[in-house]
């Protein structure tokens, strides 16, 4: 009876829905209630804008890159990763790594990072990789999709608050 339920357990943790992933994103500006001063699109007075570096634990074994989804929740064009989507490689067995700042406006990417799909507003401000939070200061909630991934299969896969601008 207890292997049966055992069983069922596992079978239900491990039945093709994701797990979690443990994400910390590791610059104190960022608080995830307010994008912090400076990091906003250059149309709205941003200064050399970049993402929050992110400390992540509990990467899935097998893993071998991270999928970061940048968004907007209340723009529709620019939800679901529309302010760029990379991938960032991870070595072999990694349980955690420290992922760091993406420059925005550019499409140059620090080593280990590739470029999925550039942000959706090339004719809003300037183009790249990365558009930082671009809303003008409308209160708009900006989060990251972290996505740890084994070839194109997801492992596990967690939403963070970046903040709102």
């Amino acid at each position: 009876m207890k292997n049966k339920l055992l069983l069922t357990v596992l079978a239900m943790l491990f039945s093709g829905s994701a797990l979690a992933l443990e994400v910390k994103v590791a610059d104190k500006a960022w608080d995830g209630m307010m994008v912090p001063e400076g990091q906003q699109c250059q149309k709205f007075g941003g200064d050399s804008p970049m993402t929050p570096k992110l400390k992540i634990k509990g990467i899935p074994k097998g893993s071998d890159s991270l999928l970061l989804e940048y968004s907007d929740r209340d723009s529709e064009r620019m939800n679901n990763g529309g302010h760029g989507r990379m991938q960032f490689a991870l070595k072999a067995n990694a349980k955690k790594v420290t992922v760091p700042s993406v420059p925005g406006h550019s499409y140059e990417l620090p080593k280990g990072f590739t470029m999925v799909e550039a942000h959706r507003g090339p004719g809003w401000d300037k183009e790249g990789a990365y558009m930082p939070p671009c809303s003008g200061g409308n209160d708009h909630a900006y989060y990251v999709t972290v996505k740890s991934l084994q070839g194109d299969k997801v492992l596990a896969e967690t939403v963070v608050e970046l903040g709102k601008y």
